[in-house]
């Protein structure tokens, strides 16, 4: 029997190397988490992401997902915000930051404060922190450029990046603290298939998966959807990837409030809006924080 397992074992190691799912997932005491990084993908349901995405959804699968996580409303851009500042701050449309300057704090000014790192990787973005729609970059997607109370447009201008800078800092080990990824409008399933947007992601996890943030256990990451196609209650997929997970299925209810808690918390900065009450992602997955 004791080498039936090791054989079983082997196989499966062997198994979700070729799928390029990562390594197994440790029994052993995970390493703690020190950083979240987030990808947010659009306007599918939970359903259409499990059918949609297989690769993504084998991660889930693998480690672990939540299946009764609910995004904040309808459209796009409240959900962003409630990620990022634990708030909708009242906006209830796709405008630009002209048309919402927002004064309130987002997790991402929160963690610098607190002398930890923060950085959002726009994909499609022509520079840092641009404030309006280019070609397939959707400022809509971006919450950090709607923030420009106290410090936070200087920051945003320092740290919100093209997407093109996210493999430097991968392969280097320089991940932030807290850190968000927009895929454009193609690669996010607005405007191309889940397939295409499948594809992508699995492209960045496997250079994650290769990168020194992710062979220490240090960090996590996080794969949501900002709202459902208005036709699943808003109930989206949300997978976490680490190894301390291991085929974790969560039934608790999380909500975009949920993600902004766990950013608040690895960076051990104060809960931000419904952060403060939202049911804890961490401790729905026993994610072991740092």
């Amino acid at each position: 029997m004791k080498v039936h397992a090791k054989v079983c074992a082997g196989l499966l190691t062997a198994l979700i190397a070729v799928l390029g799912l990562g390594s197994v997932p440790s029994q052993a005491a995970a390493p703690r988490v020190t950083k979240v990084l987030v990808f947010v993908e659009e306007n599918h349901s939970l359903a259409q992401m499990r059918t949609g995405m297989p690769y993504t959804f084998g991660l889930a699968t693998t480690y672990g997902y939540a299946t009764s996580y609910t995004a904040t409303r309808h459209p796009s851009l409240p959900n962003y915000l409630a990620i990022a500042g634990g708030r909708t701050f009242g906006v209830a449309d796709d405008q630009a930051p002209s048309a919402h300057p927002l004064a309130g704090r987002s997790a991402f000014r929160a963690a610098i404060l607190a002398g930890r790192t923060a950085k959002t990787y726009a994909e499609s973005m022509p520079a840092n922190c641009t404030l309006t729609p280019s070609g397939q970059y959707a400022v809509k997607h971006n919450p950090w450029a709607y923030f420009s109370w106290s410090g936070e447009r200087a920051d945003c201008r320092r740290f919100d990046l093209p997407e093109t800078r996210l493999a430097g800092d991968i392969t280097a080990g320089r991940l932030p603290t807290v850190g968000m990824v927009v895929p454009n409008l193609c690669h996010d399933a607005h405007n191309c298939s889940l397939g295409t947007a499948d594809a992508w992601f699995k492209t960045r996890m496997q250079r994650i998966f290769a990168g020194p943030d992710w062979k220490a256990g240090r960090l996590a990451v996080v794969l949501t959807a900002d709202e459902d196609d208005r036709a699943s209650g808003n109930r989206v997929l949300t997978v976490v990837i680490h190894p301390s997970q291991n085929g974790h299925v969560v039934t608790t209810p999380l909500t975009h409030y949920s993600l902004t808690r766990l950013y608040n918390d690895v960076a051990h900065t104060k809960r931000l809006g419904g952060a403060a009450t939202a049911p804890s992602l961490s401790a729905a997955f026993g994610l072991p924080l740092g």
